[in-house]
């Protein structure tokens, strides 16, 4: 078991992002790239390119670039936790992240949760504090092999304005 301490990278957002999109906890491999869904199995950047009729981004700066572009932001739940390797079904102790920061700097007025382990945490975690209601998606986890990407897509449309 690990425990991860410090939780590896910022939110990603800006003054004009309106839509917030939530996962549970950097993957090893978003930790190893220092950057959100980093995992080169894990359909959310092709995704999130396909919803928005962009190029699919190919590093760091153009993954930042789609998301805000578009009005979006990006963060985790979870700020630390134990938890073995990537595997969500472990994750316990944790301490989830605070959203106050985000929600007064932005204009949040959607979010949109990946998965139902981001899910869990954020309803035990923040959904009494927060003013606003959390739409609960897919995971675009490699796990999640049940949703093909074409199902994943449809259902998260809804993130377009």
């Amino acid at each position: 078991m690990i425990d991860r301490n410090d939780y590896p990278f910022v939110p990603l957002y800006n003054e004009n992002s309106r839509t917030l999109i939530l996962g549970s906890f950097p993957s090893v491999k978003s930790q190893e790239n220092k950057f959100f869904y980093g995992h080169p199995q894990n359909r959310f950047w092709p995704m999130i390119a396909e919803i928005f009729g962009a190029e699919r981004p190919q590093n760091k700066e153009e993954k930042i670039r789609l998301i805000l572009e578009n009005n979006l932001a990006v963060w985790d739940v979870i700020e630390s936790c134990d938890i073995v390797g990537s595997s969500d079904s472990s994750i316990k102790n944790v301490v989830p992240n605070d959203f106050s920061e985000i929600l007064a700097e932005s204009k949040i007025e959607r979010i949109f949760i990946n998965g139902k382990t981001a899910e869990k945490f954020y309803k035990k975690y923040q959904a009494k504090t927060v003013d606003i209601p959390a739409v609960c998606l897919p995971s675009t986890s490699p796990a999640n092999a049940a949703w093909s990407f074409e199902r994943l897509k449809e259902a998260w449309n809804i993130i377009k304005d």
